[in-house]
């Protein structure tokens, strides 16, 4: 018997990578033991069904008040749009259900912090679906840095831009749609990985707005009081090459697809390759994030060591902190 029974809130396109990302775990004997694929809900009880029947879960359900109810569900994760995160989340701690958040874990800041204070107020676990915080490829980024390979850091880029005016969800601003909380988050968690929460002195920025009113392009440099300057691009506009840099004194390293690290390749000051790291292979990628929860809810935490709730806000308030910048507000702020 499995020892956590995790069920999926939402049955949209991030939803159906989960459901995949828990059969494929339940088949692996690495994790078959920790993690199966239990319940599915979806405001749509048909769709939940056909849902449930496709990914072989024994239970789906036509609302999330049903699903967390639910006694036997342990951990639950939330595939919707931003904006009902935090309700979603809430509703699921306070019925004694662990949560694990997709990305961006809230809205806003304000809506962050009311889903951590449930989480310390019930006990109940907590923590931030953004993938890249839970791959092995973060250690392998730290490891190479700490060897001193390429000599001290000094700046930082990273970028991630997709073509996505055609979701609904993206261009929306009563969903929270934009650049920023879809793709955004990416890039700025590569530099805060690095930099392992060294004050920002100052911030400077630049956005463009879509017809609807979200951010769509967006270019930020964050400038360290230790002197490192990083800089993030995000954009539901274009395709870019979602390359991650760190530069040094002796060398660089350029990591392949900061979405989703392919591998790693260091440069001398020379622009030559001195090495090449390949990433281990996964089951989708999604599993590193699953596991860590299931772990922590057995441990009785209320967080994942690889994105504590510190971390989450520090994220939630410096993009809270930008769109003040850019004069952003959604509608269900004002």
């Amino acid at each position: 018997m499995a020892h956590i029974r995790v069920a999926i809130l939402g049955a949209g396109r991030i939803a159906q990578h989960m459901a995949d990302t828990l059969v494929k775990m339940a088949a692996d004997s690495r994790y078959a033991d920790l993690v199966e694929p239990y319940a599915v809900a979806a405001r749509d009880a048909g769709r939940a069904a056909d849902f449930a029947t496709k990914y072989g879960f024994p239970v789906s359900y036509g609302s999330y008040e049903e699903l967390v109810a639910d006694p036997n569900v342990d951990l639950v994760y939330i595939a919707t749009p931003h904006n009902l995160h935090a309700e979603q989340a809430i509703l699921c701690m306070k019925a004694g259900k662990g949560v694990l958040v997709e990305k961006a874990f809230g809205a806003n800041a304000a809506q962050s912090r009311d889903m951590l204070d449930i989480s310390n107020e019930t006990g109940m676990l907590c923590t931030e679906a953004i993938w890249t915080r839970y791959m092995p490829s973060r250690g392998m980024i730290d490891d190479i840095i700490a060897s001193g390979i390429i000599g001290d850091v000094q700046a930082i880029d990273a970028n991630l831009c997709y073509p996505t005016t055609a979701k609904a969800r993206i261009t929306d601003p009563a969903l929270a749609g934009g650049a920023l909380l879809d793709v955004g988050v990416y890039p700025i968690n590569f530099i805060d990985m690095i930099m392992h929460n060294a004050p920002i002195a100052r911030i400077e920025s630049s956005m463009r707005t879509y017809e609807t009113g979200v951010d769509a392009h967006n270019s930020m440099t964050f400038y360290y009081e230790n002197g490192v300057m990083a800089t993030a691009q995000s954009s539901i506009l274009c395709h870019s090459d979602r390359m991650g840099s760190v530069w040094g004194t002796k060398g660089y390293m350029v990591c392949q697809n900061i979405n989703n690290v392919e591998a790693i390749d260091v440069y001398d000051g020379n622009h030559t390759i001195i090495a090449h790291y390949d990433v281990p292979a996964q089951l989708t990628g999604y599993e590193y994030e699953v596991a860590s929860a299931a772990k922590a809810l057995l441990e009785g935490h209320t967080e994942c060591a690889e994105m504590p709730h510190a971390d989450t806000m520090r994220i939630m308030e410096l993009m809270d902190s930008l769109r003040r910048d850019w004069n952003l507000t959604y509608p269900f702020e004002r």
